[in-house]
């Protein structure tokens, strides 16, 4: 699998996410913001986490319309893959790439903790490493990870079962305890707390490797 990961002003878990890429197999390359286009043959985009551009506007405002972020709205409506965590869950729905956006946290401070998920379904390319219902632990790092969205929306995303994690004791407020959402065609994630942080035993613990492994693998298998 050839990965790209978008670094902007301010990110700061981009080489995190070209660590964990790689070490579950993937062919990573580092995309700058002002690039107008992907590098040929790319699978997977990989928005990461930080502060991009300082989050002034809202978070994930200004990133949004860098250039290269017109080519990642044509590599997921061509088919690709897009995986957006923390400040790259924002980006996506500022996109319109995902619906809903990222409010303040309810208690108005930023959170640093682990957290404990629901895995709620394994259909798609980033949850087929587990089994829903299963329990995983990632850390979460966020001032603005309060998922909202419209009853209609809401409404659609459970019934097409395209929640992907649930949070177990929300940390945020964000509403049905979303801590991340799919596309429509399962082909783009959200997540609010960070997987590529929860790859290796020094992280203290590895609940993030089968989110990479179960990516990676989907190609290994193609």
């Amino acid at each position: 699998m050839r990965a790209a990961v978008i670094v902007f002003p301010g990110s700061n878990c981009d080489r995190d996410m070209a660590v964990a890429l790689k070490a579950a197999g993937a062919d990573v390359s580092m995309v700058w913001h002002k690039d107008a286009a992907l590098p040929e043959g790319i699978d997977l985009v990989a928005i990461p986490g930080g502060f991009s551009f300082g989050d002034y506007l809202r978070c994930g405002a200004i990133a949004a319309q860098s250039p290269i972020c017109k080519a990642v709205v044509a590599h997921v409506e061509r088919g690709g893959f897009a995986l957006g965590v923390c400040n790259g869950f924002q980006v996506l729905t500022e996109t319109g790439l995902l619906p809903g956006a990222l409010m303040r946290n309810a208690n108005l401070k930023f959170i640093c903790k682990t957290v404990e998920m629901k895995v709620e379904t394994a259909d798609s390319a980033f949850t087929e490493g587990y089994t829903a219902g299963d329990v995983v632990t990632y850390p979460v790092a966020h001032h603005d990870g309060n998922y909202t969205a419209d009853p209609d929306t809401l409404a659609r995303l459970e019934g097409e079962a395209r929640i992907a994690f649930r949070y177990i004791n929300n940390p945020n407020g964000a509403v049905a305890d979303i801590a991340g959402v799919l596309s429509e065609n399962r082909r783009v994630l959200g997540l609010m707390p960070h997987p590529e942080r929860a790859v290796d035993d020094g992280h203290g613990g590895t609940g993030g490797q089968a989110l990479f492994r179960g990516l990676v693998g989907q190609f290994a298998e193609a």
